[in-house]
């Protein structure tokens, strides 16, 4: 029988646990990913009793647990109102925002919390996106032209053509579509993901931007987009109801189409 060496620091350890307060109205129990660069111990769950009575979201649980129970505890937040994406994680064994994902909407006697998958963790529930954020970088998102900007006014939009960008112009680059993405996880270095290629279909389709031919030979690579394999688990986990497998095969019928024409 072959044997196999886990890498150093790769198998997660229990942690401390931490009963709920007495008095408490709601307890709920969460199972926190917990690891740190700085002591080269294992990674640890740490086990919370937490009194949910006034923590209608985990954003809420998770505070409560740094401000009052165990002040170590490391995540990123911001905005609070599902718009800045910095809370992604995955919650209930579902990548998501911390700040809109409801506690009674966890299905689990223990809530499970960990750091979005398959990504590099800076700290507890801290991921490192910074290859996530060159790959969106290297698509170039932002208005490219040929032509010089109109000398006495914007460059204009129709209503109709305003309305290509719904559903592609909401994207917040939580990266909760790309972590939830097996292509992604495989070929991560190479294989853009479904936020990054969302991202250039935004910008494919706006009738501003006039360097369609490029932005197409760009993504035509057998790994920066034939990766999609349209899995679909980009869309189902998107928490802002978005669909990224529909913006790449959109993206491949342009490609067939310019290839045809």
């Amino acid at each position: 029988m072959a044997e196999f060496t886990l890498p150093r620091n790769s198998k997660v350890q229990p942690g401390k646990h931490y009963p709920a307060a007495a008095g408490a109205k709601k307890p709920r129990t969460f199972r926190i990913y917990r690891w740190s660069p700085d002591d080269g111990r294992n990674p640890r769950v740490d086990t919370y009793e937490v009194d949910v009575a006034n923590c209608p979201m985990v954003l809420d649980v998770l505070l409560k647990i740094k401000n009052e129970i165990d002040s170590t505890l490391t995540l990123r937040r911001s905005c609070r109102e599902g718009i800045c994406g910095s809370c992604a994680m995955n919650i209930d064994g579902t990548n998501t925002l911390a700040c809109t994902h409801a506690v009674d909407d966890c299905s689990r006697g223990e809530i499970p919390i960990y750091p979005l998958p398959h990504m590099p963790v800076v700290k507890d529930l801290v991921p490192d996106l910074s290859r996530f954020y060159a790959q969106h970088a290297s698509i170039r998102p932002w208005i490219r032209t040929q032509s010089p900007a109109p000398s006495d006014r914007e460059r204009l939009q129709s209503p109709e053509e305003r309305k290509q960008l719904d559903g592609l112009y909401e994207c917040i680059l939580c990266a909760c579509c790309s972590t939830s993405c097996p292509s992604y996880w495989w070929n991560g270095d190479r294989y853009l993901g479904p936020a990054v290629l969302l991202q250039a279909y935004r910008w494919i389709v706006d009738s501003r931007d006039e360097d369609t031919g490029a932005r197409l030979d760009e993504l035509e690579d057998p790994f920066r987009l034939y990766r999609c394999h349209t899995i679909m688990n980009c869309t189902r986990t998107c928490p802002k109801g978005l669909n990224p497998a529909k913006a790449i095969a959109e993206i491949k019928k342009l490609i067939v189409e310019r290839r045809m024409a």
